[in-house]
This record gives structure tokens, sequence and C-alpha cells, in this order.
């Protein structure tokens, strides 16, 4: 699959796209498929991996997409069993997103980079980890102590942000232009490699710049607020901020 056809690095909103099936792997458990472009995300970072379907234009046949996954640069698409078996080299497909998971997925990303935003910002903590699942997430920072005060002030603090309303843009910048930005890495260890020539960082104008391969809303009023539901600790500097992304009052686009 050429880099072009994965369109989730470049239009987050693209939910459905017309492909051409490149190569079937049926010998597991469960198929794997190739397609000439998708709009599937793999999964990484965090992120899970989206859920959809794919339609046969000729006869109208479906098959449940369960998960997707980077392999040799291509985005494999992972399929439930069917009666019939998978699709066949060269037919002709409709590439549909589960939408509204991917979307839940996208603010709940975007509300995770505001709270690390404002811990950078205003406490000088770095990411440690952290996993995410549609409207909800944890975030662990390098914190020697956290105290419910502490927890609800950095609460206030990112649902702030996200009432701003900030423009989150995303770019594609050269190895050496994206490292000399400060503090574009604000995980405790660079989990870039080496050989990447290109480094993808997204920005919500304002507030946060990191190097990121997820996707995201467009603008923080997308997010809704978030709510803490949880904090603890994970070692002795570790500490967990567990959150919930409420609805925003705006429907999905």
């Amino acid at each position: 699959m050429d880099v072009a056809g994965q369109l989730c690095y470049t239009d987050a909103y693209a939910r459905s796209t017309d492909a051409r099936v490149l190569a079937v792997d049926d010998g597991a458990e469960t198929p794997f498929v190739v397609l000439h472009r998708t709009v599937f995300y793999p999964g990484g970072g965090g992120q899970p991996s989206d859920r959809g379907v794919l339609l046969r234009a000729s006869d109208g046949r479906t098959w449940t997409v369960r998960s997707a996954k980077k392999s040799a640069g291509d985005i494999v698409h992972e399929l439930e069993p069917a009666d019939g078996g998978p699709p066949s080299v060269g037919d002709v497909v409709s590439v549909d997103l589960d939408w509204a998971r991917r979307h839940a997925l996208m603010r709940t990303h975007t509300a995770l980079h505001a709270l690390c935003g404002v811990v950078w910002r205003d406490y000088g903590a770095l990411v440690t980890g952290g996993n995410m699942e549609p409207g909800a997430g944890r975030m662990d920072f390098e914190f020697v102590r956290m105290i419910g005060d502490l927890v609800d002030e950095i609460e206030a603090r990112v649902n702030t942000e996200l009432d701003a309303a900030r423009d989150i843009r995303v770019a594609v910048l050269p190895r050496e232009e994206a490292f000399a930005i400060p503090d574009l890495i604000r995980t405790k260890i660079n989990l870039l490699p080496p050989g990447i020539d290109e480094i993808r960082t997204i920005e919500i104008v304002g507030l946060d710049l990191q190097a990121d391969g997820g996707t995201h809303v467009a603008n923080t009023r997308e997010v809704g607020r978030i709510r803490v539901t949880g904090y603890e600790s994970k070692g002795r500097i570790n500490k967990r901020i567990r959150i919930a992304v409420d609805a925003p009052t705006s429907t999905i686009p």
C-alpha cells in the first residue's frame, strides 16, 4: 500500500473510501486483507485500531473488520471469519469505519494531549505511559506526590483549555527540523525509531506540540469536557491520572 493511501494520517475525518484488494492471507485463524487505500487507523501510541466493514461492490457482500495493524509498511485489516471466505485479490470494496467509535477515540486522544500539555506547562512532568479507549483514558506522569487538590486543579485547567476552542494542526516535518523543536518528545523514553526520516506532529495551538501518529479532532471544542475519574501511585515517582470524556454539546461531525 502506498503511504498516500493511508488516509487516516492526512484526513482523520475520512469515514469511507473505495479500494482494491491487493493481498489476502486466509491461512491463519482469521483472514487478513491489504487494500490499495484505506481509512482505517492501525493502532499505536495508546490509541486502539479502528473497526468497521468492507462491502464488495459487485454483489453487496460484507465482511466485518475487527482490527487493523501496521505490517511491513502496509495497513493490514483483520476480518471476522465468514462463510465463503474473504474477498479475492482484485475485488473492489467500499471501506467503512465505525465512525462513532473513531470520533470518540479522536476526542479522547485530543483530551489526553490537552492533559499532557497542561501538566508539562504548569508542572514540568514528563509522560511515562498512557492508554485509551473510546471516551476514557489514562496517563502516567513523573510526579513525586499527587493529592486530590492537585488533581482537581489539573482537571479545571484542562477544561479551560478545551473550552478555549483551540485549533489542532497536523504537520509532517523532516527529522532534523522536528527535533529542533524544544520539548517535542514528552515521554520519558524517546519511542521514535532512529531510522524515521520524517516526524508527524500534532499541535494544539497555544498549548501543546508533540510528535504523534494518532487521529485527532480539528478543534478542542469537539472534545467536550473531561472528568478525572481516579488517580493512583504506580511507583515512587509514577502517578496515574484516569479521565472520562463527556460528550460535547454539538453533534458529531
